[in-house]
Parts: structure tokens; sequence; C-alpha cells
């Protein structure tokens, strides 16, 4: 049957995309926050492999220095800018300046974790040597590398990993993990959290790891002090305005930022197997 003059009612309030609006990462890191420059300098300190000493035969106690090696992160600019004219957003449906404005903070984020993740690509240490599916195996492998490696992997305020979905989904799975018998706090008794601890670790789960639904999803087990992030003084930053003459609205954000290595032997990569836990 045909509606007569069919009317259709558009919702002012808009629903907001499914995507990563925060950054997961930064509060990993060890920060520097940079008044000016396009450079900021990590040093990391330490008495390396040495031993304790005796007496020369000269009856002299031999001395050394410690060591001191600077690492440098190179802040890049980074924005993330939209526009849109007055008729534009007069004649579209939903708020485009609040959308423009949670947008430019979205990617902004995103991009924050997109820079670790490029710099924690470059670490050395990976384990298995293999892909393969997360078991307790791997992750008690690899934090055992890092206390090989004098990590404390005992200092859980410190302790971090980034894993993918499917690597979560395989933790669920395992015994020592969802088990009250092992764990406090149940996975399944709750809502699937994007943070959690568990073995002295903090996780993090991110859809923004590299290879994310393949046989090679890259993750990572390090401690804060093994990457540096420096950012611009005030951090990311949210400008909105109205340009008159044309008649457009806009929004820009701004971040001034980069990720530095800085002790390789604080971290361990975990290639995954997550290409079961995709759509088909």
């Amino acid at each position: 049957m045909a509606i007569e003059a069919a009317m259709i009612q558009y919702r002012k309030e808009f629903v907001g995309a499914f995507e990563q609006r925060v950054s997961l990462l930064k509060a990993m890191t060890t920060k520097e926050a940079v008044i000016s420059g396009n450079q900021a300098t990590f040093l990391v300190s330490g008495s390396g492999t040495d031993t304790a000493v005796s007496r020369g035969t000269n009856g002299q106690i031999p001395y050394g220095n410690p060591t001191n090696n600077q690492n440098t992160a190179t802040l890049v600019e980074k924005h993330a800018p939209y526009e849109l004219t007055g008729f534009n957003i007069f004649a579209s449906q939903g708020d485009q300046k609040r959308i423009m404005q949670n947008a430019s903070m979205a990617v902004i984020n995103r991009d924050i974790d997109l820079t670790l993740l490029a710099e924690l690509a470059n670490a050395t240490q990976d384990y298995p040597s293999t892909a393969q599916t997360a078991s307790l195996q791997m992750v008690a492998g690899a934090q055992a590398i890092l206390g090989n490696a004098d990590i404390p992997v005992e200092d859980e305020n410190n302790m971090f990993a980034i894993i993918s979905p499917a690597f979560r989904g395989y933790l669920l799975q395992t015994t020592e993990f969802a088990s009250g018998d092992y764990v406090d706090v149940k996975p399944f008794g709750g809502p699937a959290r994007r943070m959690f601890r568990w073995m002295g670790i903090n996780w993090a789960v991110s859809s923004r790891v590299t290879g994310l639904g393949t046989a090679a999803e890259i993750c990572y087990l390090f401690h804060r002090d093994a990457i540096g992030y420096a950012v611009n003084v005030g951090e990311e930053k949210i400008a909105i305005g109205y340009d008159e003459k044309q008649d457009t609205s806009w929004t820009r954000a701004t971040v001034f930022h980069g990720a530095k290595i800085l002790q390789n032997t604080g971290i361990v990569k975990w290639t995954h197997d997550g290409s079961a836990f995709v759509a088909t």
C-alpha cells in the first residue's frame, strides 16, 4: 500500500562512528615535555656490566666511569584539519562543528599510538622465532627474556604489553588467565576491558598494531624505561574557528611529537598469528 505524502524524520543528534578516540600508549612511556626545539634527548645511565674490583698490585683501587647513553627523539609536526562551508553545515544533519572537532582529536590521538608503535617496531628482540597463537608460555618466555637482561619485571606499575584483539581472544581461553583459581578479577564476569592487569603486566588491546588480523600481528612486552616519548608543552591542541570572508568553519588539532627506543633490551616483540579470528 502506497503512503501518501511520506515524511522522513532525521535525528538531530549524531551517533559516533566506531573508532579509537584516545591514545592507549602515551601513558606507558617515559615522557618528556618540550618547551621549544625539534629534538629531545633522553639520558640512560648505569653501571653496565661492571663488577666489583679489588685493589691493584700497586695498592690503588682502579676507578671507572658510569655508562651514559644519550638517545634523541626528533619531533615532527602533525595536524588533523577539517573545514566545511556555512551552507554545508546549514544543510547537513547533526552538529557538524562538533563532529569536526571530535574527528580532529581522534585523528591526533591515533597518530600518537601509531608513532609509538612505529618506534617499538625497531626493537630487535623477538620471541618466539616464528608466529604463534598467544599462550602462557609465550608470555612467560618473553618475561623471562626481560628478566635475564636485568629488567625489573616485578615492577608491575611500569610493565606493559600491547596486544591485538585476537591475542586477547586466545588468552581468554587460557586457564591461568580466565580461571578464578588463578586470578581475582574474572574476565568472564564483566565487560571486555581495553586495559587490564595480569601476570604483573598492564595489558592494552589495540587495533592499530601492525598486521592486525593476519598471521603476523606484531605485539610487544616492554618496560616504561625502554621507550621515550617527547611532546610539546600542552601536548595536543585543538583549535576551532570561523572565516567570515569565506563563510567556512574549521577545526584543527595539532601536536609536535616523536618517539625513541631508549633501551632495546627492555622490549620483546611477539609475532602473533591472529588469522583465525577474522570475519568470513
